[in-house]
């Protein structure tokens, strides 16, 4: 989505429309991009989000076709946000934001894209005849439980209209904003299949704050993980990104699945960090800052592109299928090709009657073993995140 795409007849913010016309007023707009931003209703700044602007725009389209090439597999997505509050440093989808002349760094931390119709023209979009009912990834760029959420509220429609089609989708998130959503969540199961999946990959409070300062603590995820299976929903972990020399330690990595295991995650994928273009000038500018020591050791581990080098994630797989063995979740060989790591997904977070349960051996797994309904239209494919 390009800003010129989204091209409507509402006025711009007026303290925008001063800065733009006259840019010596701009100090009276502090915080407002002066960015050709034809396709804005309104930007919004508020207290309760200091140092956040919300660019709410009305879109055209809700699903997004992922293009053949990707290994993805899935083949839809919604993303009802663009930019993240997470200010995660390593977050992959940092160069998305400049796609929208925003920059990968302190914008796509602060200028937060908000498709304020989206239920809407999702529903439109769910009930034409052409639609075939695939599986929807949702969380795939940006955090759809980011903060945002408790002010914009577009996740209670998109779920309901997903369910009332009867088309399967999966939630990607490290916001516990989700939780006000399980009743919702569990209606919709009743349905269709309803894949739940938590970002977490790390315990340690002080990093977690110095790297994803955005983020409900690992402790509220860990309590998010048990809410969602207590309620009977599946939950798998995405273990990602593992850091070098920060968190890949043996008992680092021992601490995690241990606690993962016991909120009762039915599944867990793990690997290393993945340092693509955008992502890798601003990850790399917080570690000079932070551990300016290991600069030179990542310099050289990412050598030859965005992957760690085949050596340090061959080294890294076994660390951590001997933790997952260690606490109940099965282990998967070493993939020599990077790109199909990316497309490995633990049991819990995909549609029920197609996923692995990879927690079957777990002694701490909670109520539901299996996940919540079935798909009122299967796909023969595997539907991940």
């Amino acid at each position: 989505m390009r800003w010129t795409s989204q091209e409507i007849s509402q006025p711009l913010f007026p303290e925008q429309a001063v800065a733009q016309a006259d840019p010596g007023m701009a100090a009276l707009a502090p915080g407002l991009p002066l960015l050709p931003l034809a396709g804005l209703v309104k930007s919004v700044q508020t207290p309760e989000f200091a140092g956040i602007t919300f660019h709410e725009v009305l879109s055209k389209s809700a699903l997004n076709k992922v293009p053949p090439s990707s290994t993805m597999p899935f083949e839809w997505t919604i993303n009802p946000y663009r930019g993240c509050s997470h200010a995660c440093v390593y977050c992959f989808a940092r160069k998305s934001h400049t796609y929208l002349d925003f920059d990968s760094g302190v914008d796509f931390d602060s200028q937060v894209v908000v498709k304020v119709n989206v239920a809407e023209v999702l529903r439109k979009e769910l009930f034409k005849p052409s639609w075939q009912r695939h599986h929807v990834a949702l969380g795939t760029n940006t955090d759809p439980y980011q903060r945002a959420e408790g002010r914009y509220r577009l996740m209670p429609g998109i779920i309901t209209a997903l369910a009332d089609s009867g088309t399967s989708f999966s939630i990607l998130t490290k916001g516990t904003l989700l939780a006000r959503d399980i009743p919702l969540l569990r209606a919709a199961g009743e349905h269709v299949s309803v894949g739940m999946g938590i970002s977490l990959a790390l315990l340690d409070e002080d990093l977690a704050q110095a790297i994803e300062p955005g983020t409900p603590s690992p402790k509220a995820r860990l309590a998010l993980i048990s809410k969602l299976r207590d309620a009977g929903l599946p939950c798998g972990v995405m273990a990602m990104p593992i850091l070098p020399w920060l968190t890949d330690s043996d008992e680092a990595l021992d601490s995690l699945f241990a606690a993962l295991a016991h909120a009762g995650a039915t599944g867990v994928s793990a690997g290393a960090l993945y340092l693509r273009p955008g992502t890798r000038e601003w990850f790399m500018a917080w570690l000079a800052r932070e551990h300016p020591a290991l600069v030179g050791r990542y310099q050289r581990l990412y050598s030859t592109g965005s992957y760690a080098s085949k050596e340090y994630r061959q080294w890294l797989s076994g660390r951590i299928n001997e933790a997952k063995a260690r606490h109940g979740f099965s282990s998967q060989g070493f993939i020599h090709d990077p790109r199909r790591e990316e497309a490995q997904y633990p049991a819990g977070s995909m549609s029920a009657g197609i996923e692995r349960q990879e927690h079957s051996a777990a002694p701490n797994i909670r109520k539901a073993e299996l996940p919540v309904g079935n798909p009122a239209f299967p796909n023969p494919a595997p539907t991940l995140f």
